[in-house]
């Protein structure tokens, strides 16, 4: 299943898949998702949480979850240079076409509403130093050099991107929301 707002990307991405028998795309709000309680073994997004309010957002994938679900969400790191410049900056907000709804955050804050949310496991690893405009030359001996920055510790907390994690609890172990 594949959840867009946008008719025009939903349009997009039908034309990619072209007749995959076992992809269905759907018209929606992902703080108010269609589906039933309990539906998905998975949720995963990228780069689309900072489109949403996050609680809200995160709120909903877990109750669409089925006990022992996972999550995962690729998104940008508020506390990246670059990317706190991209939309803090009227200039480079234009410039690099960031959306009056997009709000980058931070990986302490995806930590808490993770929590909040009921997730158990949660986790938000910082990764990707990699910039998308690097040259395809440099791309390997870049991408080297930064897995070795994401292990250090305050380093890591400005790479360009993190992922968030979490897992519903199992029945038996489910906190009231």
């Amino acid at each position: 299943m594949g959840l867009d707002l946008s008719a025009d990307l939903l349009t997009k991405a039908r034309g990619r898949l072209g007749a995959a028998p076992n992809v269905a795309l759907h018209r929606g709000n992902a703080e108010s998702l269609p589906y039933a309680d309990a539906s998905f073994d998975a949720v995963f997004g990228s780069s689309v949480l900072h489109h949403l309010d996050l609680d809200r957002a995160l709120h909903e994938a877990l109750r669409v979850l089925r006990p022992g679900g996972r999550c995962a969400f690729t998104e940008p790191n508020i506390v990246n240079p670059q990317v706190a410049l991209m939309f803090h900056l009227r200039l480079t907000k234009k410039y690099f076409g960031v959306s009056p709804d997009e709000r980058a955050f931070s990986r302490l804050r995806a930590l808490r509403s993770l929590r909040r949310a009921g997730f158990a496991e949660a986790e938000v690893q910082p990764f990707d130093f990699l910039h998308p405009a690097t040259p395809e030359s440099l791309c390997d001996a870049l991408d080297r050099l930064g897995r070795r920055l994401e292990r250090l510790p305050l380093v890591r907390e400005i790479t360009g991107s993190f992922v968030v994690r979490g897992r519903r609890p199992d029945a038996g172990t489910a906190r009231a929301l």
